[in-house]
């Protein structure tokens, strides 16, 4: 954006404005501020709002009983409800437009009236995307991509590490190694080629060049998609490549004659139909966006071009069909090597720098829980350990400490920040070591509050020091009275800056509590609360062997009946067209994810043991909203068991497997 401002002139470039409304809940957060009500009374109404971001307060009072009769039985809570409908749908405040550009051939005041955000001082559009479109101006939209400030980072420290200067854009583009990681769909943390259906496609291409890579990337979209097995078909030699006419073959050669890209699309239409490139990009955009009635005329012009060329009607009528087929959803080439070169680059630090690559990636997604749990299962692959944070070795970011080892960085702690985290590390420079948890009082941080030091202390980070974490938990007051009355001494007695013996030492490291140890569990409840997951250890662990004994997630399998079993960490609940209650709930496992649909039935029978942080186990089917694109498994709950009661009510499966494994035998 600088760059474009500068060779344009700051007077002709500006962001573009987008605007936020007033949804159901945040309509009545909103009002319920501004009347005054409690916070508590005000969160309540707003959970009753089933979780749907076309929801409206009228149908939700439709919906929910509970939020009906609220509405019906209280002065207060009807007048927040009617304010709120009044509010509802309207625009809340502007914003700015995550990637949109507008550039113009002289100063913007004489083409589009501006906005200045009165808080941040940024110049904006008064129009939105589509109108500054429909004025005629130029939009371009610049996307920040995270993965560049990961490959930037990784090769600031292979550089201190190793000494290494990588020129990452003179890369050799035929690296076998680097082809048989994707070969091999080892791909988590690899821009584009991260998600476990592109794994699959991956193992089953084989790709060997890079043109394989920017096919892919373009061919992994819900449009496209079904045509993956026959490229790869076509590619292996399993398929035949047919072209309808030979003008086809110099075009759809490189993609085994099939059509993925607008630019082949564009490319035909001048090629058979004797457009100019002008004409074939407005046919492209008509196709893509299904304009009926433009795409007749283009038909004619197209078939008539290809008579000019001698070619026959018939074939040329069938030509145009194909190209309205793919190009409803072809994909632009230039966009797709240009992230097809991104995923290489990446895949080549994580091929030969894989310690300095997840280190960079860890720091850029420090904030994302999913990713993070993500890439630490997938470091393992690598024999990489992620050392817990520690006070006295991490950093704010994740940092190499070896080839085999990153150290936790302290500011992916919840409510630690970069700024505490920043000051701590520094303190160590000159101070290596914090013996006590009253040393981290010492350094002066005013960054180093209570919240910090309660944080730092429930994560698991003050652990090598003095103390176990429910005494350090409950001596906090006194930790941090004794920081307020060292640092006030150190500040008063200038001298003691220039003596030789620090009179603020003087005063007394207070003894901390005397009290019992928290257990495993409540360690690692309070542990996944600030750190997001369990770190230090899993409260699965005791049940692993009875997990492998009985869970199936193999859905590739013929029996699509599945078990699983884990904690529950996120639930939402939800409405059907009946007004009845189900849910959905995340089952964080072993080593995974799942997400479990619990319909209304089940949900009465069992709504008990559905609580956040609950281990059960549950049996299920597949269900129809699972993907080649999901993430994380999809299953209909059919029973939900307490996780404690599992082994014997679940006993029957292995018995079952033992008769089936000796009628094998025999």
């Amino acid at each position: 954006i600088d760059y474009i401002k500068s060779k344009y002139g700051k007077k002709s470039v500006a962001q573009i404005i987008t605007f936020g409304t007033m949804k159901a809940k945040s309509s009545i957060r909103d009002v319920g501020r501004v009347m005054g009500l409690p916070y508590g009374q005000v969160d309540s109404i707003a959970k009753m709002i089933p979780v749907d971001p076309k929801v409206t307060l009228e149908k939700a009072m439709k919906l929910n009983k509970d939020l009906k009769e609220s509405y019906e039985n209280s002065a207060t809570i009807k007048e927040l409800i009617d304010h709120s409908m009044t509010l509802e749908g309207m625009h809340r405040h502007a914003a700015t437009h995550a990637a949109g550009i507008v550039i113009t051939p002289g100063e913007l005041t004489n083409y589009v009236p501006l906005y200045k955000n009165p808080s941040t001082g940024d110049i904006t559009t008064q129009a939105d995307m589509k109108s500054v479109e429909d004025l005629g101006l130029l939009k371009m939209d610049f996307l920040g991509l995270r993965n560049l400030t990961v490959i930037d980072k990784a090769l600031h420290i292979i550089k201190e590490r190793h000494d290494k200067d990588i020129d990452i854009s003179s890369l050799d583009l035929n690296d076998s190694n680097v082809f048989n990681l994707f070969a091999s769909g080892n791909t988590i943390g690899i821009f584009q080629f991260e998600s476990s259906g592109m794994q699959e496609h991956l193992k089953n291409l084989k790709p060997t060049q890079f043109e394989d890579l920017i096919a892919m990337n373009s061919l992994y979209r819900p449009g496209p998609m079904k045509n993956i097995p026959e490229y790869i078909n076509r590619k292996h030699g399993k398929s035949q490549i047919k072209y309808l006419h030979p003008k086809l073959e110099n075009i759809l050669k490189e993609t085994f004659g099939i059509i993925v890209y607008q630019e082949q699309v564009m490319e035909i239409a001048t090629a058979i139909g004797g457009f100019t490139l002008s004409q074939s990009d407005i046919m492209r955009k008509a196709m893509g966006k299904k304009k009926k009635r433009l795409l007749a005329g283009f038909k004619t012009d197209f078939v008539n071009g290809a008579k000019e060329q001698n070619i026959d009607k018939k074939i040329a009528i069938e030509i145009f069909e194909l190209l309205e087929k793919f190009a409803e959803y072809g994909f632009n080439k230039s966009h797709s090597a240009a992230y097809a070169m991104i995923a290489y680059q990446t895949a080549w630090l994580k091929n030969y720098y894989p310690a300095e690559y997840y280190a960079a990636n860890l720091s850029s997604d420090i904030t994302d829980t999913d990713k993070v749990v993500k890439l630490f299962d997938d470091a393992k692959r690598y024999d990489i350990t992620i050392l817990p944070p520690d006070v006295n070795l991490s950093f704010p970011d994740f940092r190499v400490i070896d080839d085999q080892t990153i150290s936790y960085g302290l500011a992916a702690i919840k409510n630690v920040g970069y700024k505490a985290a920043d000051d701590i590390a520094k303190y160590r420079v000159d101070n290596p070591t914090y013996n006590t948890i009253f040393d981290l009082c010492k350094i002066g941080s005013s960054a180093v509050n209570k919240k910090t030091l309660e944080s730092l202390i429930l994560s698991g980070a003050c652990d090598r020091i003095n103390g176990h974490r429910a005494q350090q938990f409950a001596s906090i007051d006194q930790i941090v009275r004794f920081g307020q009355l060292y640092n006030q001494k150190m500040n008063n007695d200038q001298e003691s800056l220039f003596s030789s013996s620090d009179t603020a030492l003087d005063i007394p490291i207070p003894a901390l509590e005397e009290i019992a140890q928290w257990s495993d569990e409540e360690c690692l409840s309070k542990e996944k609360e600030l750190i997001g997951f369990y770190l230090s250890g899993n409260p699965l662990e005791p049940y692993k062997t009875d997990l492998i004994d009985f869970e199936i997630d193999n859905i590739n399998t013929k029996n699509k009946d599945l078990r699983v079993g884990g904690i529950i960490s996120n639930i939402k609940l939800l409405f059907d067209k009946r007004n009845n209650q189900w849910a959905i709930a995340t089952l964080d496992r072993m080593s995974s994810r799942s997400e479990i649909f619990i319909f209304n039935d089940l949900y009465e029978k069992k709504k008990e043991l559905i609580n956040d942080n609950a281990l059960l186990f549950i049996t299920g089917k597949l269900s129809n909203r699972q993907t080649d694109n999901d993430e994380i498994l999809k299953i209909i709950a059919d029973d939900i068991i307490d996780m404690k009661q599992a082994r014997s009510k679940l006993s029957k499966y292995v018995h079952i497997k033992i008769e089936y494994n000796k009628k094998d035998l025999s």
